[in-house]
């Protein structure tokens, strides 16, 4: 299987110049915990709960704080046309739980995650899991 035949779309996306209070009130209204960062279709990064959180918050840093300033710039993704069962290894290799989905142009078309790839596959979403819970300093939130 193909990540287009599952990944979730339409995507809501934020601006890396939109605030974070702005970006979290988009997760809480759309029950994301993460949200793609585009200027205009091409993705720059992407902003968690988390981010916001240890970035935002753990710093005491002011609500009005930039997306562009609380984001993981490491531009993590994967294409349309990639076979899930190599999604997932990523996944669990990187210790992530969501990969923002790009077409051959690199414009953002979608979002895979966990929830999106839970039927039987070669590897299986619990396998995943268990490589992404693993302690490791992958994602360090330190800036």
């Amino acid at each position: 299987m193909l990540v287009k035949d599952c990944m979730s779309r339409p995507v809501i996306m934020v601006s890396p110049i939109e605030d974070v209070a702005g970006a979290a009130m988009k997760m809480g209204h759309n029950d994301v915990g993460a949200l793609p960062v585009t200027d205009g279709k091409k993705l720059v990064g992407m902003i968690t709960d988390r981010d916001i959180a240890i970035r935002v918050v753990g710093n005491r840093n002011d609500p009005t704080t930039t997306v562009s300033d609380a984001m993981s710039k490491e531009l993590l993704y994967c294409h349309e046309d990639d076979e899930v069962d190599s999604v997932l290894r990523n996944l669990a290799d990187k210790q992530i739980r969501r990969l923002p989905v790009v077409d051959a142009d690199k414009n953002l078309v979608g979002i895979i995650s966990l929830s999106d790839l839970n039927d039987e596959r070669t590897i299986t979403v619990t396998e995943a899991l268990h490589g992404i819970t693993k302690p490791s300093k992958l994602h360090s939130q330190e800036m």
